[in-house]
């Protein structure tokens, strides 16, 4: 069985430092990224966008490794199922820009309140 190497953007993230932040610091990070591929999206920039949604994705993925009990897990899968649909799939969700804002938005607040 062939073993692949992941390649991770960020790179120091992946390597540990993601799980040393609180969820409200890495879910406010996920949400700069999606702010970063809706305003990409809407200069009419597919690929800078789609860049900062796999960047997205990947933080996603992280918080999944890290995030512990099963609601937190759940709501973050379901997060990146929607940000997938969103921005890559037919939008079943009918999620806009203004709903994803104001998704990650309180996150960030809380996670700098809480520096």
């Amino acid at each position: 069985m062939r073993s692949e190497r992941v390649s991770y953007k960020h790179k120091s993230l992946a390597a540990g430092r993601w799980k040393e932040l609180t969820f409200c610091a890495q879910m406010a990070n996920i949400g700069s990224e999606v702010e970063r591929a809706l305003n990409w999206q809407a200069k009419q920039n597919p690929g800078y966008s789609l860049k900062a949604v796999e960047r997205a994705l990947e933080l996603l993925d992280l918080t999944l490794d890290s995030v512990a009990g099963l609601a937190r897990r759940r709501e973050v899968a379901r997060v990146r199922e929607a940000v997938v649909d969103f921005f890559m799939g037919s939008n079943e969700f009918c999620s806009t820009d203004k709903s994803w804002r104001g998704y990650f938005l309180p996150f960030t607040f809380a996670a700098r309140r809480l520096k």
